[in-house]
């Protein structure tokens, strides 16, 4: 196995705080989405509402999970780089770590977006229904 360099844990670097910038975004749009139908559902209470109102927390603590994961990963791989420059051992551990931790983010990332697909599909499903409900009246 060769021995890492500075260059190796910095590479992450950028691809990381893409995804965080992805992650973020993600969050803020949750955040807007959970603002205005609290709002709606404070007005008109539904089973539907209290539905997306359970399914968008569920989505905000993986969201919440992703950012954590992520972050520690980055925080890895500058420990890592620090490792490297001082001379210490713990070099190819603690990039594994910081490898294991992105992969469990990633992970995470993939089963909050089969959720939200999920949550999108039962809403246009629902729009649907009612379309072809009003075209028999």
């Amino acid at each position: 196995m060769e021995e890492l360099t500075l260059t190796t844990p910095s590479i992450l670097f950028s691809a990381i705080s893409l995804i965080m910038l992805a992650y973020t975004n993600r969050f803020l749009a949750y955040a807007s989405v959970i603002r205005s139908l609290k709002t709606e559902h404070e007005q008109n209470p539904t089973p539907m509402a209290q539905r997306q109102i359970d399914n968008l927390r569920k989505r905000l603590y993986m969201a919440r999970s992703m950012q954590i994961f992520g972050v520690s990963s980055l925080l890895l791989c500058v420990v890592c780089t620090l490792f490297i420059y001082v001379g210490w051992q713990l070099v190819v551990y603690t990039f594994g770590v910081a490898l294991l931790l992105l992969v469990i983010s990633l992970a995470i990332s993939i089963r909050e977006l089969l959720i939200s697909v999920k949550a999108l599909e039962y809403r246009l499903d629902n729009v649907k229904i009612k379309k072809e409900g009003e075209e028999s009246c």
